[in-house]
């Protein structure tokens, strides 16, 4: 079962779902087709099995990180610091986890940019560590308003999804400076740079509220 998930999920990954067929990834296991028919409904089935199996693990290890930040800064966490919590937790797992969990960062890339059947596969997998974010950044900004920490959470998402599906862009653009492979330089700004967003947004729009 594990070869068949890691099978779909490198193709998955690469192809989309519609790219894909269950004759492929047989064909890639070394299998009759028939072996999946027997496990898996259709492709789709398949396919949900193949993103839920590390969902729940990147989802259970931010909610983990989150928490014990919580836990250690008390009334006084920091953007950053819930950043780093929610992105470096994550972004270990692309780094320490080999090839599979990398095929898995470019497969969120995929899902979380089909809006027809993927935003209900990453509402179901991943609302709760979102919100539970949002509620760390909420008590790390408690004047900013509302609607600014949502959009800061959106921007912070896109930039990650951009990362996670290394098109190489970023490679052709420095003339190989920088590589989308690099997970640990990205590791190293992230949280930073996307931290020092939030900031400005809520503390520019703090005169217009006030007004």
């Amino acid at each position: 079962m594990e070869q068949i998930l890691d099978a779909a999920e490198e193709l998955f990954s690469k192809h989309g779902l519609y790219g894909v067929t269950l004759k492929d990834v047989a064909q890639r296991v070394g299998v009759h087709h028939t072996l999946l028919n027997y496990y898996f409904a259709d492709k789709k089935t398949l396919f949900d099995a193949v993103f839920a199996r590390r969902a729940a693990v990147t989802s259970e290890r931010r909610m983990k990180a989150l928490e014990d930040y919580e836990a250690q800064a008390g009334d006084r966490p920091t953007v950053e610091g819930a950043l780093h919590a929610f992105l470096d937790t994550d972004l270990d797992l692309y780094i320490q986890g080999g090839e599979g969990w990398k095929n898995y960062g470019a497969l969120g890339a995929l899902v979380s940019n089909t809006p027809e059947w993927g935003a209900e596969l990453m509402d179901q997998h991943f609302d709760p560590v979102v919100l539970r974010l949002i509620k760390l950044l909420k008590k790390a900004l408690p004047d900013c308003a509302e609607e600014d920490i949502f959009w800061g959470y959106h921007f912070v998402t896109g930039a990650l999804m951009v990362t996670l599906a290394r098109t190489g862009r970023i490679d052709k653009l420095s003339g190989g400076l920088c590589k989308s492979e690099d997970f640990v330089a990205i590791k190293q700004r992230m949280a930073r740079f996307m931290a020092a967003g939030f900031l400005e947004i809520c503390d520019a729009r703090a005169p217009a509220r006030k007004g």
